[in-house]
């Protein structure tokens, strides 16, 4: 699946209701049990992609607390986190932002890139969903699960149920009390 328009959700939440509701109900009687327990859930979504590529590098293996003290230290400090702003400030100031040399570096690279028309972040919204996260993670710094959370939370894309993701693994573990869940088992779900 593809979306042309980046930001079309205004309300910057992800968008479902009734309708795809009513559809994972009738595909399961444990999930439609889960969503009647737990209800309606409003998933705030990022705003830009180049700003989403960044949030998501700053998030890999560190708890969401750091990684909303750092994305808002670069926000106050920067305003705008774009390829611009990311390659004025330099190394040692986002650095002082609570990053690693690593994270610095893959953000960097990206930023340069884009700058450069090296890697053309405007087609990403016009792949389909492998291809996407085939391209993104192509960058320094970027595997299929951080692709995977950037066509979920930015560009909205609703058939994306990452295998590297320990919270869906979890919840599945939970929902039908299994003590693990392997890739075949995973992808029964996902498709059923």
């Amino acid at each position: 699946m593809k979306l042309s328009n980046l930001n079309m959700n205004k309300n910057n939440y992800f968008p479902y209701g009734n309708t795809e509701i009513a559809y994972l109900k009738r595909k399961d009687r444990r999930l439609a049990e889960v969503i009647e327990q737990i209800g309606h859930i409003d998933r705030p979504t990022d705003d830009g992609l180049f700003s989403s590529v960044v949030h998501h590098i700053i998030g890999q293996q560190i708890s969401t607390k750091a990684q909303k003290t750092i994305w808002n230290r670069m926000q106050t400090s920067f305003g705008e986190v774009n390829e611009q702003t990311i390659l004025k400030v330099g190394v040692p100031e986002l650095q002082s932002m609570g990053m690693t040399y690593k994270k610095e570096e893959y953000i960097t690279d990206f930023a340069a890139k884009v700058d450069s028309g090296e890697f053309n972040l405007q087609r990403i919204p016009e792949l389909f969903d492998e291809e996407a996260i085939k391209v993104l993670s192509s960058l320094k710094g970027i595997g299929i699960w951080t692709a995977e959370m950037i066509l979920l939370f930015c560009l909205e894309r609703p058939n994306v149920f990452s295998y590297g993701d320990l919270a869906i693994l979890r919840g599945i573990c939970m929902v039908y009390h299994h003590k693990t869940i392997d890739r075949v088992r995973f992808e029964r779900y996902r498709y059923k």
